[in-house]
């Protein structure tokens, strides 16, 4: 999937300070310790974890949930939670801002993202994305027949799976079109009349002064880049995640009409954010 640019420029990049560079490096070394820690720590868990418990992960996920936990803590942007989470097994759809939204979603909930094919392949993320559970898969519709057995077995095994139906990543001022690839699986028999889905809103909000879309990251944006505009800033933004009601998958006709209620359903608080004003 290609990145989205929008019609407007990026923002303006501020330049770092000495201050902001010792602001990240005492904020960026533990995280850094901390995300290393609980790798090894989770990966020897594996060891006892996976020929006791396969498929199913009972221990692993809570050293990531604290894992985030910790960064976001690090990071100073305070998390806050409206609706209620699920309860049982199911999927979790979510538009998609940044490379946050990771640890943002992962910090309130134990769960195992979706993610493109081409993650796996990356240096360093796939370590801590196959370390985290996450299910690698080929948007491609020709796959569906792999994707649901994947799917059922990870959902047999008490899993929450989480995918971004955009596909990309935003500005985080709108919501882009839900992508209906993925949805299609779920309407399979071996799961249609059991799957549920909660849609969940992520609204970031940016700090004092700044622009409104400084947690955005799409375009032409670096990595390496946006991850030290937030480890420098002072004062931080906040991040609002707002879970919906659950829906059920043989409720809707199709995948095109349940992608249509979902998008809808995660557009609408991010829509009235942005229309009332920013209260960062």
């Amino acid at each position: 999937m290609s990145p989205w640019f929008g019609d407007d420029p990026l923002p303006a990049a501020n330049p770092v300070g000495p201050s902001g560079w010792l602001r990240a490096v005492v904020r960026g070394v533990p995280i850094v310790v901390i995300m290393l820690s609980g790798l090894v720590l989770m990966l020897l868990l594996r060891l006892v974890e996976r020929p006791l418990f396969a498929p199913g992960r009972p221990l692993t996920p809570w050293i990531t949930v604290a894992v985030c936990r910790a960064t976001l803590w690090l990071l100073g942007l305070r998390l806050t939670v409206i609706g209620e989470q699920m309860r049982g097994t199911g999927a979790v759809v979510a538009n998609h801002t940044s490379w946050l939204d990771i640890l943002v979603l992962n910090a309130r909930k134990r769960v195992y993202f979706v993610a493109k094919s081409e993650v796996a392949g990356w240096p360093g993320i796939s370590w801590l994305a196959k370390a985290t559970g996450t299910v690698f898969i080929r948007r491609d519709r020709r796959e569906a027949g792999a994707q649901v057995e994947v799917f059922r077995r990870r959902l047999g095994a008490g899993h929450r799976l989480l995918f971004f139906p955009e596909g990309t990543s935003s500005d985080g001022r709108r919501v882009l079109p839900f992508k209906t690839t993925l949805f299609a699986a779920f309407f399979e028999p071996a799961l249609r009349e059991t799957v549920q889905i909660q849609p969940v809103s992520v609204i970031y909000h940016a700090p004092l002064c700044e622009d409104a879309r400084f947690f955005g990251w799409w375009g032409e944006m670096d990595l390496g880049s946006s991850v030290l505009r937030v480890l420098a800033q002072a004062p931080q933004g906040t991040v609002e995640l707002v879970y919906h009601p659950v829906v059920r998958v043989a409720d809707f006709a199709d995948r095109k009409a349940l992608a249509k209620a979902l998008e809808a359903t995660v557009r609408d608080p991010l829509a009235r954010t942005v229309a009332e004003g920013d209260p960062a």
